[in-house]
């Protein structure tokens, strides 16, 4: 047990080592191909920060464990809402001041929907796999045109430039500890699992999925701690878009997902509520209080609780 949880420990680090390496690498590699930095933070940042679910969940299926991809992709969207946003509210409230932010809302509905289709549906393979992709790509197309304008603060923290080498030495780098540690956390999981008979889809649900979202966590609490509470909504909607169409998709065109029927009753269902309930809480209040992050949190560890 303990080579396990050491082992688990050891994925979620290189996880986010290896995320964190490889976003800085390909942010400089973009940089050097002369890519807007609009486009860099859509598709370089939003896929290298994705780059630990995707990794994971492709393991997973790869590994026979399907109910663990799923899980991680499900959990993870419900930890972004309740867990992520409860607490950098709780820090400092988070403003809804994010341009276009009812657009990208309505995607991240529309593909809990797709989940939710997929989930009674009972398979993820390889058509409904590319389609899930070729809508990302559609939408990603759609924003990058929409969104022009010029160079922002923000945007210009993307213009990142490194000496060949250690670009090189960051994506390469990067990767590798990102495979190596899908391959330590996923292993660990199961062992984890199978030890105190606990279903891979709940360790998918819980352990993985937050593991895996750690990234964003820490993002969005500097962020708060900054007074930019903002940024972390922005991170989830989009991380939540692309964990469905994107990794989700990405995994099914490699191999077949099949969904557990206890994710596809309750969890996929709990995580569509969610999200109506963030987007009616934007639209009504206009933001994310401390007391709503409070019950946001509290409705997280009370979801944690009744899984296990």
């Amino acid at each position: 047990m303990l080579i396990s949880l050491l082992s688990l420990a050891a994925g979620l680090a290189l996880l986010t080592l290896g995320a964190d390496y490889l976003v800085r690498g390909a942010i400089s590699f973009a940089n050097r191909l002369g890519m807007p930095p609009l486009l860099i933070g859509l598709t370089v940042v939003g896929f290298g920060t994705s780059m630990p679910e995707l990794l994971v969940s492709l393991q997973a299926a790869l590994d026979g464990a399907p109910a663990i991809a799923v899980g991680n992709v499900v959990g993870s969207n419900i930890a972004n809402i309740l867990l992520i946003l409860g607490v950098a509210a709780i820090i400092s409230p988070i403003a809804a001041r994010i341009p276009n932010l009812k657009r990208d809302m309505t995607m991240m509905l529309a593909a809990a929907v797709v989940m939710l289709g997929m989930g009674y549906w009972g398979l993820v393979n390889l058509w409904p796999g590319l389609a899930m992709f070729a809508l990302l790509v559609a939408y990603l197309t759609w924003v990058t045109y929409t969104d022009r304008r010029s160079l922002t603060s923000e945007e210009a923290e993307l213009v990142v430039k490194l000496a060949g080498w250690k670009e090189a030495l960051f994506i390469f780098g990067g990767l590798a500890g990102l495979f190596v540690g899908a391959s330590l956390l996923i292993d660990a999981a199961t062992s984890i699992a199978r030890e105190f008979g606990i279903s891979e889809a709940v360790i998918g649900l819980t352990i993985v999925a937050v593991g895996t979202s750690l990234p964003e966590l820490a993002t969005s609490v500097v962020a708060a701690f900054r007074r930019n509470a903002e940024i972390a909504l922005g991170n989830v909607v989009g991380s939540n878009i692309f964990n469905i169409l994107g990794i989700l998709g990405i995994t099914a065109v490699v191999v077949p997902v099949p969904v557990d029927s206890a994710i596809a009753s309750f969890d996929i269902p709990f995580m569509l509520g969610v999200s109506l309930a963030l987007v009616a809480l934007i639209l009504i209040a206009g933001k994310i209080s401390r007391g709503a992050g409070a019950i946001m949190l509290a409705l997280y560890t009370g979801y944690v609780a009744w899984l296990f």
